[in-house]
């Protein structure tokens, strides 16, 4: 459940890739903290069979609404922003969504790489380009929160295109939090360590036993995996208030992982 002491009554937030795993899970908290949240994916149900994050916001007594939206498609992309106007313009671009691909470095092949590259790379930056030029031209401030990665800053086995578009995240985050500093706009990133989501190899039990194996390059310090839960209530931080002096920052979300 999202902190109580963050209130995004009267601001509207797009979270792609809202639809399962970090992406839900940081849509339903915007949403339960007042926010209306446009849950911005290609998908409307997640995979299990759950209710789509949208109703679930609506049952709860929050606003939102799905957008179909391939992030790897600019026009697709400003299809949500122009959205986003129906309810006075988007507060907080939170671009989450992302693919992942396993195998070795031999394995790879110039599709896999376009492929993760369109999603993790070109969707996180036409995000933070279209977001911003939407808060500048209403000449309102922002904030935008990208989903980075462990995998920004360290490998892991048989990730090669994965590792390498989450390193893109975090250069693309500090350098649109560069630029955009002077104009009100933050832009931050979180980044996960091991979190069993659908999205992980074998599902989250698959996840959580082989983290629980040692199935890892090295071990957690606090022994276990995250919940998305944990994700996203340490990322709405980003982009609250209390966070005004806060940009270009990556926040890990990651038990410890990135100490060691």
């Amino acid at each position: 459940m999202a902190n109580a002491n963050y209130d995004f009554t009267d601001e509207t937030v797009i979270v792609t890739g809202g639809s399962s795993g970090i992406g839900r899970q940081l849509a339903l908290q915007f949403g339960a903290a007042g926010a209306t949240v446009l849950v911005a994916d290609v998908q409307e149900t997640p995979d299990g069979g759950s209710a789509p994050t949208h109703e679930v916001i609506e049952d709860r007594g929050g606003t939102a609404s799905f957008v179909h939206t391939d992030v790897s498609d600019s026009a697709q992309i400003a299809s949500v922003i122009e959205a986003a106007r129906d309810y006075g313009g988007v507060d907080v671009m939170v671009n989450n969504a992302g693919i992942m691909t396993r195998g070795p470095l031999f394995d790879v092949t110039a599709e896999s790489i376009d492929r993760i590259h369109a999603v993790n790379v070109r969707g996180v930056l036409l995000g933070c380009k279209h977001a911003a030029a939407d808060m500048l031209d209403r000449g309102e401030p922002g904030a935008i929160l990208n989903t980075a990665s462990i995998n920004s800053t360290m490998a892991d086995y048989n990730l090669p295109e994965y590792n390498a578009s989450k390193g893109a995240v975090l250069m693309i985050t500090r350098t649109a939090a560069l630029e955009l500093a002077e104009k009100e706009i933050r832009v931050n990133a979180i980044a996960p360590g091991f979190i069993p989501t659908q999205m992980s190899e074998g599902g989250p039990a698959a996840a959580e036993q082989a983290i629980q194996e040692g199935d890892t390059v090295k071990p957690i310090p606090m022994d276990r995996g995250g919940d998305p839960v944990e994700v996203a209530s340490s990322a709405l931080f980003l982009c609250t208030d209390e966070a005004s002096y806060v940009t270009g920052e990556v926040l890990h979300v990651d038990g410890g992982y990135h100490t060691l």
